[in-house]
């Protein structure tokens, strides 16, 4: 706290309420607009808060004016006071409800390319004419009379929007290794990132889990890093999922499984020819829909599978790095008071000046003199 500024807390108040006159309250109107029309700006604050809760996220980029970094810490913030009352069952991939799905490492996949909701096919043109009120179709393309999507939201090639996986039919034909047996796990066995310090070399949930809350734009740079040829590998996207999952839960009472919602959810696979034994798959995914941050992040996930990473690429560094909270709260902590230790810095900076340019022909020609916070 800014317990030196001059009028203490009265200019503190005083500071906050003109950020919010300048901003504007936050409305319902204004949280609900936000939801509806920025869904992937939503979707990203909940990732890397780590909490599926469309309305509060959209409360969160309101309140916070738009700043993400304040946004994430604010839904982090509401998350750390709620108390966990169940478990969801895991969710089985095969059974989401998929509505965009693609592969760059096959033109045919079994199952077919979705498309699905995106911009990436479009052109990338300001469309003013939404200023003037004009809204015309951008497209041209009259899709009232289509039947493009089901209730459930699944494409009409697969009313059901499930859809076998790239990698299940890789592995069939001997390109990736078998996927490993593993027993079913209770959800309150598995390691929670969110509750216990994250060790090196980390678990593979906590590796996953942290990637699923990184930051967007840090995961983006690391991987684009390595992209470029600052890592070992060159990444193809095997997969790529926009679904929404069945939130199962076991009822407390019945014992019976119920569906308490659905959840929009993302994944990516990413493979790479380097190893002689046949494919390298690295894999992320998170809440929401999140594509960069997800190509982005299994190619990191892949990185850090190699013996001899680039430095900036192993693990410690890049889930140490890539957290938002910290990150971004590290660095804005250098806006709070540091008049100590800086005057500590110039006192010692004076005594080096004075012991070895003591004399007045190596002294330097402008004093060091006193902070003050007068003009000479």
């Amino acid at each position: 706290m800014y317990v030196a500024a001059k009028g203490g807390e009265a200019a503190i108040a005083a500071s906050e309420a003109l950020f919010q006159q300048w901003k504007g309250a936050p409305t319902p109107e204004l949280i609900k607009a936000i939801a509806e029309s920025l869904p992937y700006l939503v979707d990203r604050v909940m990732g890397e808060a780590s909490l599926y809760a469309p309305e509060l996220a959209a409360l969160a980029i309101a309140q916070a004016g738009g700043d993400l970094y304040e946004a994430v810490l604010l839904l982090r913030a509401y998350r750390s006071t709620q108390p966990r009352i169940a478990y969801a069952q895991p969710v089985i991939p095969e059974r989401m409800i998929t509505v965009r799905r693609i592969s760059a490492a096959f033109k045919d996949i079994p199952g077919g390319q979705v498309l699905g909701p995106s911009l990436d096919y479009s052109h990338r043109l300001l469309n003013t004419d939404i200023l003037d009120g004009i809204t015309p179709d951008e497209t041209g393309h009259d899709l009232s009379s289509e039947q493009t999507v089901h209730e459930n939201g699944a494409s009409p090639a697969e009313p059901d929007g499930k859809y076998p996986f790239v990698a299940d039919w890789q592995r069939a034909a001997g390109l990736l290794k078998p996927t490993p047996e593993f027993p079913p796990r209770d959800g309150a066995d598995i390691p929670d990132v969110t509750r216990d310090p994250i060790l090196m070399p980390a678990p593979r949930e906590h590796r996953l889990q942290a990637l699923a809350r990184a930051d967007t734009g840090g995961v983006l740079a690391l991987g684009y890093a390595s992209m470029r040829g600052y890592g070992l590998i060159h990444p193809t996207v095997n997969e790529l999922r926009l679904a929404h999952a069945e939130i199962e839960v076991t009822h407390p009472v019945t014992g019976a499984v119920f569906s308490a919602g659905r959840a929009r959810v993302s994944q990516a696979e990413v493979v790479t020819s380097g190893d002689k034994t046949g494919l390298s798959l690295g894999f992320a995914a998170t809440l929401g829909w999140n594509e960069v941050k997800l190509i982005a992040g299994a190619t990191l996930d892949l990185e850090m599978n190699q013996a001899d990473s680039h430095p900036a690429h192993k693990e410690e560094f890049v889930l140490y790095h890539t957290e938002p909270v910290e990150a971004s709260g590290f660095c804005i902590h250098f806006k709070l008071p540091h008049y100590v230790t800086f005057a500590s810095s110039l006192d010692n900076l004076r005594k080096v000046i004075a012991t070895f340019y003591s004399s007045d022909a190596d002294k330097p020609s402008a004093e060091l003199a006193p902070m003050t916070g007068r003009t000479p």
